[in-house]
Protein backbone atom coordinates (compact mmCIF):
# COMPACT_ATOMS: atom_id res chain seq x y z
CA UNK A 1 0.00 0.00 0.00
CA UNK A 2 1.27 3.45 -0.88
CA UNK A 3 0.81 6.47 1.39
CA UNK A 4 -0.89 9.64 0.08
CA UNK A 5 1.06 12.87 -0.23
CA UNK A 6 -0.29 14.01 3.16
CA UNK A 7 1.81 11.26 4.74
CA UNK A 8 5.03 13.18 4.14
CA UNK A 9 3.58 16.22 5.91
CA UNK A 10 2.95 13.94 8.90
CA UNK A 11 6.55 12.75 8.72
CA UNK A 12 7.72 16.37 8.75
CA UNK A 13 5.47 17.15 11.71
CA UNK A 14 6.59 14.09 13.67
CA UNK A 15 10.28 14.68 12.92
CA UNK A 16 10.04 18.25 14.20
CA UNK A 17 8.30 17.22 17.42
CA UNK A 18 10.61 14.25 18.01
CA UNK A 19 13.78 16.28 17.71
CA UNK A 20 12.68 18.74 20.39
CA UNK A 21 11.06 16.08 22.57
CA UNK A 22 14.25 14.01 22.63
CA UNK A 23 16.16 17.06 23.85
CA UNK A 24 13.73 17.95 26.64
CA UNK A 25 12.29 14.67 28.00
CA UNK A 26 14.66 11.92 29.13
CA UNK A 27 13.24 8.40 28.53
CA UNK A 28 11.65 6.73 31.55
CA UNK A 29 14.00 3.72 31.46
CA UNK A 30 17.01 6.03 31.66
CA UNK A 31 15.53 8.03 34.57
CA UNK A 32 14.76 4.84 36.50
CA UNK A 33 18.27 3.48 35.96
CA UNK A 34 19.81 6.76 37.18
CA UNK A 35 17.59 6.66 40.28
CA UNK A 36 18.75 3.11 40.93
CA UNK A 37 22.36 4.20 40.51
CA UNK A 38 21.81 7.05 42.97
CA UNK A 39 20.46 4.67 45.60
CA UNK A 40 23.43 2.31 45.28
CA UNK A 41 26.33 4.71 44.65
CA UNK A 42 28.98 4.55 47.41
CA UNK A 43 30.88 7.70 46.44
CA UNK A 44 29.39 10.73 48.18
CA UNK A 45 30.56 13.06 45.41
CA UNK A 46 29.23 10.65 42.77
CA UNK A 47 25.91 10.54 44.62
CA UNK A 48 25.73 14.34 44.62
CA UNK A 49 26.39 14.41 40.87
CA UNK A 50 23.60 11.89 40.23
CA UNK A 51 21.27 14.01 42.37
CA UNK A 52 22.09 17.07 40.27
CA UNK A 53 21.42 15.05 37.11
CA UNK A 54 18.00 13.96 38.41
CA UNK A 55 17.11 17.56 39.34
CA UNK A 56 18.23 18.69 35.90
CA UNK A 57 15.95 16.11 34.27
CA UNK A 58 12.94 17.19 36.34
CA UNK A 59 13.46 20.92 35.77
CA UNK A 60 13.89 20.46 32.01
CA UNK A 61 10.70 18.40 31.78
CA UNK A 62 8.57 20.70 33.95
CA UNK A 63 9.71 23.88 32.20
CA UNK A 64 9.98 22.39 28.70
CA UNK A 65 13.68 23.26 28.56
CA UNK A 66 16.64 21.52 26.98
CA UNK A 67 18.35 19.01 29.24
CA UNK A 68 21.72 19.96 27.70
CA UNK A 69 22.91 22.79 25.49
CA UNK A 70 24.30 20.27 22.97
CA UNK A 71 21.46 19.61 20.55
CA UNK A 72 23.52 16.88 18.92
CA UNK A 73 23.84 15.54 15.43
CA UNK A 74 20.27 14.81 14.28
CA UNK A 75 20.06 11.06 13.67
CA UNK A 76 16.82 9.31 12.70
CA UNK A 77 15.96 5.62 12.53
CA UNK A 78 12.96 4.83 10.32
CA UNK A 79 11.24 1.43 10.33
CA UNK A 80 8.91 0.69 7.43
CA UNK A 81 6.14 -1.86 7.14
CA UNK A 82 4.59 -3.10 3.92
CA UNK A 83 4.11 0.29 2.27
CA UNK A 84 5.24 2.01 -0.91
CA UNK A 85 7.45 4.90 0.14
CA UNK A 86 9.36 7.56 -1.74
CA UNK A 87 12.70 7.62 0.05
CA UNK A 88 13.47 11.03 -1.44
CA UNK A 89 10.25 12.54 -0.07
CA UNK A 90 10.70 10.74 3.24
CA UNK A 91 14.22 12.05 3.83
CA UNK A 92 13.31 15.54 2.65
CA UNK A 93 10.36 15.59 5.08
CA UNK A 94 12.63 14.61 7.97
CA UNK A 95 15.14 17.26 6.95
CA UNK A 96 12.40 19.89 6.89
CA UNK A 97 11.29 18.77 10.35
CA UNK A 98 14.83 19.22 11.70
CA UNK A 99 15.13 22.63 10.07
CA UNK A 100 11.79 23.77 11.48
CA UNK A 101 12.58 22.53 14.98
CA UNK A 102 15.98 24.24 14.96
CA UNK A 103 14.54 27.61 13.94
CA UNK A 104 11.30 27.39 15.94
CA UNK A 105 12.92 26.41 19.24
CA UNK A 106 16.17 28.32 18.68
CA UNK A 107 18.21 25.14 18.96
CA UNK A 108 21.98 25.42 18.69
CA UNK A 109 22.97 24.78 15.06
CA UNK A 110 25.75 22.19 15.17
CA UNK A 111 26.21 21.00 11.61
CA UNK A 112 29.25 22.36 9.79
CA UNK A 113 31.39 21.49 6.78
CA UNK A 114 34.03 19.09 8.16
CA UNK A 115 36.96 21.07 6.72
CA UNK A 116 35.87 24.69 6.24
CA UNK A 117 33.71 24.54 9.43
CA UNK A 118 31.07 26.71 7.74
CA UNK A 119 27.81 26.28 9.67
CA UNK A 120 24.62 25.55 7.75
CA UNK A 121 22.64 27.40 10.44
CA UNK A 122 19.73 24.96 10.70
CA UNK A 123 21.22 21.53 11.55
CA UNK A 124 20.74 20.28 7.98
CA UNK A 125 23.11 19.97 5.03
CA UNK A 126 24.94 17.31 3.06
CA UNK A 127 23.56 14.02 4.38
CA UNK A 128 22.26 15.84 7.43
CA UNK A 129 20.15 14.77 9.19
CA UNK A 130 21.50 11.23 9.14
CA UNK A 131 18.63 8.87 8.28
CA UNK A 132 18.76 5.08 8.63
CA UNK A 133 15.93 3.07 7.06
CA UNK A 134 15.05 -0.54 7.86
CA UNK A 135 12.20 -2.90 7.01
CA UNK A 136 10.01 -4.11 9.89
CA UNK A 137 7.27 -6.35 8.51
CA UNK A 138 5.45 -6.43 11.85
CA UNK A 139 4.48 -2.79 11.36
CA UNK A 140 2.34 -3.71 8.30
CA UNK A 141 1.14 -0.33 6.97
CA UNK A 142 2.68 1.79 9.73
CA UNK A 143 5.95 3.71 9.93
CA UNK A 144 8.01 4.14 13.10
CA UNK A 145 10.37 7.09 13.42
CA UNK A 146 12.92 7.53 16.21
CA UNK A 147 14.96 10.69 16.71
CA UNK A 148 18.35 10.13 18.33
CA UNK A 149 20.18 13.47 18.66
CA UNK A 150 23.78 12.48 19.37
CA UNK A 151 25.92 14.87 21.38
CA UNK A 152 29.56 15.25 20.35
CA UNK A 153 31.03 14.73 23.82
CA UNK A 154 30.11 11.06 23.88
CA UNK A 155 30.22 10.52 20.11
CA UNK A 156 33.83 11.74 20.00
CA UNK A 157 34.78 9.03 22.49
CA UNK A 158 33.41 6.25 20.26
CA UNK A 159 35.75 3.96 18.32
CA UNK A 160 35.94 1.11 15.83
CA UNK A 161 38.56 -1.59 15.32
CA UNK A 162 39.11 -4.20 12.63
CA UNK A 163 40.43 -7.00 14.82
CA UNK A 164 41.88 -10.28 13.62
CA UNK A 165 39.74 -13.41 14.07
CA UNK A 166 42.61 -14.75 16.19
CA UNK A 167 41.97 -11.94 18.69
CA UNK A 168 38.71 -13.67 19.54
CA UNK A 169 36.40 -12.78 22.40
CA UNK A 170 39.36 -11.79 24.57
CA UNK A 171 40.40 -9.17 22.02
CA UNK A 172 36.82 -7.90 21.71
CA UNK A 173 36.52 -7.39 25.47
CA UNK A 174 39.92 -5.71 25.64
CA UNK A 175 39.00 -3.20 22.94
CA UNK A 176 35.66 -2.34 24.55
CA UNK A 177 37.19 -1.90 28.01
CA UNK A 178 40.02 0.26 26.64
CA UNK A 179 37.60 2.44 24.67
CA UNK A 180 35.45 3.22 27.71
CA UNK A 181 38.50 3.63 29.96
CA UNK A 182 40.02 6.10 27.48
CA UNK A 183 36.73 8.03 27.42
CA UNK A 184 37.08 8.61 31.16
CA UNK A 185 34.86 11.48 32.21
CA UNK A 186 35.09 13.31 28.87
CA UNK A 187 31.79 12.00 27.43
CA UNK A 188 29.54 12.77 30.43
CA UNK A 189 29.19 9.41 32.21
CA UNK A 190 27.52 7.29 33.41
CA UNK A 191 27.49 5.98 29.86
CA UNK A 192 25.15 3.85 27.81
CA UNK A 193 27.51 1.68 25.76
CA UNK A 194 26.47 0.30 22.39
CA UNK A 195 28.61 -2.43 20.82
CA UNK A 196 28.43 -3.74 17.26
CA UNK A 197 30.29 -6.95 16.45
CA UNK A 198 30.56 -8.44 12.98
CA UNK A 199 29.38 -7.37 9.57
CA UNK A 200 31.93 -5.07 7.96
CA UNK A 201 33.44 -1.69 8.91
CA UNK A 202 30.18 0.10 8.11
CA UNK A 203 27.71 -2.36 9.64
CA UNK A 204 29.60 -2.73 12.93
CA UNK A 205 29.37 1.03 13.51
CA UNK A 206 25.69 1.08 12.56
CA UNK A 207 24.91 -1.79 14.95
CA UNK A 208 26.73 -0.02 17.78
CA UNK A 209 24.62 3.10 17.21
CA UNK A 210 21.43 1.06 16.94
CA UNK A 211 22.31 -0.78 20.17
CA UNK A 212 22.07 2.35 22.30
CA UNK A 213 18.44 2.72 21.24
CA UNK A 214 17.38 -0.42 23.09
CA UNK A 215 15.59 -0.06 26.45
CA UNK A 216 17.97 -0.23 29.38
CA UNK A 217 17.85 -3.65 30.96
CA UNK A 218 17.00 -5.42 27.69
CA UNK A 219 19.34 -8.19 26.62
CA UNK A 220 20.71 -9.40 23.29
CA UNK A 221 18.85 -12.18 21.48
CA UNK A 222 22.24 -13.77 20.80
CA UNK A 223 23.56 -15.99 23.61
CA UNK A 224 27.13 -14.73 23.24
CA UNK A 225 25.93 -11.15 23.07
CA UNK A 226 23.79 -11.53 26.18
CA UNK A 227 26.62 -12.99 28.25
CA UNK A 228 28.96 -10.29 26.99
CA UNK A 229 26.51 -7.55 28.01
CA UNK A 230 26.22 -8.88 31.54
CA UNK A 231 29.96 -9.37 31.95
CA UNK A 232 30.92 -5.98 30.52
CA UNK A 233 28.38 -4.16 32.68
CA UNK A 234 30.19 -5.45 35.76
CA UNK A 235 33.69 -4.90 34.40
CA UNK A 236 33.07 -1.38 33.12
CA UNK A 237 31.58 -0.27 36.41
CA UNK A 238 34.77 -1.45 38.11
CA UNK A 239 36.76 1.13 36.15
CA UNK A 240 35.90 3.72 38.80
CA UNK A 241 35.17 6.53 36.34
CA UNK A 242 31.97 7.40 38.18
CA UNK A 243 29.27 9.97 37.39
CA UNK A 244 30.73 12.79 35.27
CA UNK A 245 34.17 11.33 35.96
CA UNK A 246 34.29 12.19 39.68
CA UNK A 247 34.81 8.57 40.72
CA UNK A 248 32.43 5.92 41.98
CA UNK A 249 30.95 2.60 40.98
CA UNK A 250 28.46 4.01 38.45
CA UNK A 251 30.47 4.42 35.26
CA UNK A 252 27.92 2.93 32.84
CA UNK A 253 24.15 2.51 33.04
CA UNK A 254 24.06 -0.44 30.66
CA UNK A 255 25.81 -2.23 27.80
CA UNK A 256 23.99 -3.38 24.67
CA UNK A 257 25.55 -5.69 22.08
CA UNK A 258 24.33 -6.29 18.52
CA UNK A 259 25.87 -9.06 16.41
CA UNK A 260 25.98 -9.81 12.66
CA UNK A 261 27.68 -12.50 10.60
CA UNK A 262 31.05 -11.42 9.24
CA UNK A 263 33.70 -12.43 6.72
CA UNK A 264 35.80 -15.47 7.59
CA UNK A 265 38.92 -13.30 7.88
CA UNK A 266 37.33 -10.35 9.72
CA UNK A 267 36.34 -9.36 13.25
CA UNK A 268 35.00 -5.78 13.22
CA UNK A 269 34.09 -4.26 16.59
CA UNK A 270 32.56 -0.82 17.14
CA UNK A 271 31.81 0.95 20.41
CA UNK A 272 29.31 3.80 20.40
CA UNK A 273 29.29 5.72 23.66
CA UNK A 274 26.17 7.61 24.72
CA UNK A 275 26.11 10.06 27.62
CA UNK A 276 23.83 9.64 30.64
CA UNK A 277 20.95 11.41 28.87
CA UNK A 278 20.20 8.56 26.46
CA UNK A 279 18.16 11.03 24.43
CA UNK A 280 15.65 9.53 22.02
CA UNK A 281 11.98 9.88 21.11
CA UNK A 282 9.75 7.68 18.93
CA UNK A 283 6.51 8.14 17.00
CA UNK A 284 4.30 5.76 15.04
CA UNK A 285 2.39 6.94 11.96
CA UNK A 286 -0.41 4.54 11.01
CA UNK A 287 -2.23 3.99 7.72
CA UNK A 288 -4.86 6.56 8.76
CA UNK A 289 -2.07 9.14 9.18
CA UNK A 290 -2.50 9.32 12.94
CA UNK A 291 0.67 10.10 14.87
CA UNK A 292 1.20 8.30 18.16
CA UNK A 293 4.11 9.53 20.25
CA UNK A 294 5.41 6.52 22.12
CA UNK A 295 5.73 6.66 25.88
CA UNK A 296 2.83 9.08 26.31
Amino acid sequence: MGFPSEFYEKVREASEVLYYKALTVIPKDVVERIKLAYSSEDSQLGKEVLNVILRNIEIAKSRNLLVCQDTGTPVYFVELGDAEISFVKLINAIKEGVRNATLKYHLRPNMVHPITRVNTGDNTGRRAPIVHIEINESLKNAVKITALPKGSGSENRSAIAMLRPADGLKGVKKFILETVANAGGMGCPPYIVGVGIGGDFELAAYLAKKAIMRPLGSRSEDDVGRKLEEELLLQLNKLGIGPMGVGGKTSVLDVHVEIAETHISSLPVAVNIDCWRGEKATALIDENLRIEYMGE
